[in-house]
């Protein structure tokens, strides 16, 4: 079980709804924000960036309990969220050096945790990438830097969100059926092993276990497993960690993402909740490019907002409370 600090049982109950569940927006995307936009055939530019973040705040955060924002073009839309949303800050890079095997993790070198505590932030989240099957000495570099980082944020008494990403080494085709076999091992793994006690972690931020692109009865060609096979590695995954964890979208339609929501619960995890970001919004790209702000307010007031208040429906129905998961520490009150 996961012990708190006062001070952050009162961050995770700004992130979560009154029930303790977590359901984040998440637009801290950088370096696929501006894929996105120049698949639009348009360049873009810093101002598309932090507008289109700000819209997104904006017209959702009234229908999430939380947001997910970068601090290099996402301040102007954290003070533009809604004033019962909490905020979370992202610390990492975009992206990996792809010149240097490894995939290692690099800080945004003008922040600390302390600098984005003074911007609101009422967690710190942070992006891995982990192949638990990789050189031990590339691992060891990981662990010893996620031990860094919460304990800065054990320091500033923040939550600790990580955010964790498999992949393999020897394989860059992550979409792959090949992949997909050896998936649930390498995200099931990397999840035991960031929930020891020495990282800090109070969040883990996760994939589903399987691709379920290749799950029977959800695959439109080759399968990797049986469905019956796949709700095991969704009992897997739950049982593999004590802390809360919640899902990530990883870019996935809106509806397959519910129905995974749905074959997990129906599976036995006992997941937390969602920080979702494409799979609400990224259709609101378009409008925004071709269009202009109107076009894509419109777009979110409408699909924008049906695609989370959908999405809350199911997490009412799928996501456990993060509540039974933790207790909070007693702490000695000077006099």
């Amino acid at each position: 079980m996961l012990t708190l600090t006062a001070g952050k049982k009162a961050a995770m109950d700004r992130l979560s709804t009154k029930e303790g569940i977590i359901s984040a927006l998440a637009i801290d995307q950088r370096g696929a924000l501006k894929k996105m936009i120049k698949a639009l055939d348009a360049e873009p530019t810093d101002a598309h960036i932090e507008g289109f973040k700000e819209l997104v705040s904006s017209e959702l955060t009234p229908y999430a309990s939380s947001i997910l924002l970068d601090p290099e073009y996402g301040l102007p839309a954290a003070k533009a969220r809604h004033e019962d949303a909490g905020l979370l800050l992202a610390y990492e890079k975009t992206g990996y050096d792809a010149t240097t095997p490894g995939r290692l993790p690099d800080l945004l070198a003008d922040w600390s945790v302390l600098r984005l505590k003074e911007q609101g932030a009422d967690a710190i989240k942070f992006l891995l990438y982990y192949d638990v099957d990789e050189d031990q000495a590339i691992n060891h570099q990981k662990h010893v830097f996620i031990e860094r980082l919460g304990s800065e944020c054990a320091e500033e008494d923040l939550p600790f969100y990580l955010e964790l990403v498999s992949y393999d080494a020897q394989n860059s085709d992550a979409g792959s059926l090949e992949y997909a076999k050896v998936k649930p091992h390498k995200v099931n793994e990397m999840m035991k092993e960031f929930s020891k006690p020495q990282y800090k972690v109070d969040v883990l931020k996760v994939e589903v276990p399987v691709n379920m692109n290749y799950v029977e009865g959800f695959a439109t060609g080759e399968t990797a497993y049986t469905k019956a096979e796949a709700a095991n590695y969704f009992l897997e995954q739950s049982q593999a960690t004590d802390l809360p964890f919640i899902f990530l979208s990883a870019g996935v339609s809106t509806e397959l993402f519910q129905q995974t929501l749905v074959f997990a619960k129906e599976a036995g995890s006992t997941f937390n909740g969602v920080l979702c970001g494409r799979a609400t919004w990224k259709n609101g790209v378009k409008p925004y490019i071709e269009s202009g702000e109107a076009a894509a307010r419109e777009w979110l007031q409408k699909e924008g907002r049906e695609n989370i208040e959908g999405l809350n429906k199911v997490l009412a129905q799928t996501a456990s409370s993060w509540f039974e998961k933790v207790q909070v520490a007693e702490e000695a009150v000077m006099k």
